[in-house]
């Protein structure tokens, strides 16, 4: 049986055993997936069970999404180009980083039936899914993306990515089309991320990129400020049948089943 693995550091939130274990079932495969937290000391273990195939596959998530890069032999041009990384697979023993995460966003900004074009965008935060979101973001059209993150030095680091980034200062508030939540503020009931949107008006996207609780504060606030509203349930979804389709060579089904399974 194979072993595959979602790490981060916290972990208990997510839902990708639940989904890969199910895909795994209906397709009939050979393997089990599971959750571990990780400290980053322990990542060189990890990648060593990579090479004597103990472990066949390993999905990444915070904080680990660019820290893990350095004990990768190889990175696919979607990893380079956002220094980001959160699908690991062997490739002729090679231990090999991409990133499923831009199709992801891609495909929830799709099924959401939101036209990005020459659109102002504002993310918030800058942590290890926030490139993936820009590079895609620029690929579908925008005509601005504003970054403000909590510790300002951190958003000014990803101008070495992306140099026409604006950045602001947390709390501000520029005009925008559509708002992301890229931090982890939202996944403990007592999360707030304590900015005063009740001055932007209606008809603005709020996107959270948090699908676990199922509605954050910060969708709940652009909720009730009469505004569209997005969990990364979608997201989510997306990036595993990437994930799913590298590892076991089929494209899994994304029905209301799957939904279904996300919200028991």
């Amino acid at each position: 049986m194979k072993k595959y693995l979602v790490i981060g550091n916290p972990i208990k939130h997510s839902l990708s055993p639940k989904l890969h274990n199910y895909w795994i079932k209906v397709n009939k495969i050979n393997a089990i997936y599971e959750k571990k937290k990780l400290n980053e000391d322990e990542i060189k273990d990890l990648i060593s069970q990579l090479r004597e195939k103990k472990i066949y596959g390993v999905n990444v998530t915070v904080p680990f999404k660019n820290k893990i890069i350095s004990y990768l032999d190889k990175l696919t041009s979607e990893s380079k180009n956002t220094q980001s990384v959160n699908t690991i697979y062997l490739d002729n023993n090679q231990i090999v980083g991409h990133n499923t995460d831009i199709f992801g966003f891609k495909m929830s900004i799709k099924m959401a039936r939101y036209n990005l074009i020459g659109k102002k965008i504002l993310i918030l935060g800058s942590g290890g899914v926030v490139p993936s979101i820009i590079f895609a973001l620029k690929n579908m059209g925008v005509s601005q993306i504003v970054l403000s993150n909590r510790t300002r030095e951190n958003a000014e680091k990803l101008k070495d990515l992306f140099e026409d980034l604006s950045i602001v200062n947390w709390g501000e508030v520029p005009n925008f089309d559509m708002v992301v939540n890229a931090t982890t503020l939202g996944l403990n009931e007592d999360d707030r991320i304590g900015i005063d949107f009740s001055m932007i008006g209606k008809n603005k996207f709020f996107y959270d990129i948090i699908y676990n609780p199922k509605e954050t504060h910060f969708l709940k606030a652009g909720r009730e400020t009469g505004n569209k509203t997005e969990n990364g349930e979608m997201m989510f979804i997306y990036q595993a049948y990437s994930s799913f389709n590298i590892w076991h060579g089929v494209y899994p089904n994304v029905n209301d089943d799957v939904k279904k399974l996300l919200n028991q």
